[in-house]
């Protein structure tokens, strides 16, 4: 919030949704920045995907925006990343949808994410920078090597601008997702809607990430891989779901079964990869209320 105050974009309205905090968020937020937002608060946790659903149809139904930008609380932005975002959209009436770099938090020079490019016969999103650490990390530094704008398959959600005239042909976020994976349908939705997915490099956001992990340990596994089964369902042909499957079942559910025991050495995030598979695989939903905190 204090970085939002610093930003150059001239003409802005920040909505702050309480996604059904327990504790007093809302009274602080009230207090800090009452005068600066506006503020949603939601009767209980509705997810990443229906969380920010509801902050978009209170801006729709309030405002008359040009855009929406979906930014996670767990950020920091540079004072001329909003201007750059929509520089950028304005250039092109076909893009939908623009991302940002996105740096960690605890190293500003850093990369975490900058695009993903879906691989339909794995049923996975190849990230840029690659992920290549033990603890699922870019170790890649920015030294100027993704300074171009580009095309995308796909970028992150935790800082995702959209053009409210793709929006109106999109929709909404697919709410059934909850957490993770919801911000790759939704581009590939633009995508099947003639939308362009791009990348911003001069929109610098910082962002800490796996908060939620942290409030709820195994919510990212079990979504993750729950929802790579959804999506695959829902977007890829026969022949690509058939591959994945095989893909799935013959070499990574091993592969992250020896990464999880040997070394993790942590029963629960084994379990929590294992219940995921099953619930995607056989679209239960009865496991998912216990990584919702119900």
């Amino acid at each position: 919030m204090e970085s939002l105050k610093k930003i150059t974009y001239p003409n802005y309205e920040v909505i702050v949704v309480d996604n059904g905090s327990k504790e007093n968020d809302v009274d602080v937020l009230q207090e800090r920045f009452g005068d600066d937002i506006h503020l949603v608060q939601n009767d209980k946790n509705y997810g990443f995907a229906e969380g920010n659903n509801i902050g978009i149809r209170y801006a729709l139904n309030n405002f008359a925006p040009e855009y929406l930008l979906l930014l996670n609380n767990d950020t920091v932005v540079a004072p001329e990343f909003l201007t750059e975002m929509v520089k950028v959209a304005e250039t092109n009436t076909a893009i939908g949808i623009a991302g940002a770099k996105l740096y960690y938090y605890n190293n500003p020079t850093q990369l975490q994410s900058l695009w993903g490019k879906i691989d339909f016969w794995k049923g996975q999103v190849i990230e840029t920078p690659k992920i290549v650490t033990e603890r699922f990390k870019s170790i890649e530094l920015d030294e100027g090597q993704y300074n171009q704008i580009r095309e995308v398959d796909s970028i992150k959600g935790c800082c995702f601008l959209i053009k409210k005239r793709a929006l109106q042909d999109i929709g909404l976020l697919d709410k059934s997702y909850f957490s993770f994976w919801e911000e790759t349908d939704y581009c590939f939705r633009a995508t099947k809607e003639n939308y362009k997915t791009v990348y911003v490099p001069n929109a610098k956001v910082w962002h800490k990430g796996a908060q939620s992990e942290k409030k709820i340990p195994g919510l990212s596994r079990y979504y993750m891989t729950r929802n790579r089964f959804k999506f695959m369902k829902k977007h890829a042909t026969k022949w690509q779901y058939r591959c994945f499957l095989m893909y799935f079942f013959g070499f990574y559910f091993w592969l992250a079964t020896g990464y999880y025991l040997i070394l993790c050495r942590s029963l629960s995030s084994l379990m929590s990869f294992y219940r995921g598979a099953i619930d995607g695989l056989f679209n239960s939903k009865a496991r998912a209320k216990l990584y919702r905190g119900d």
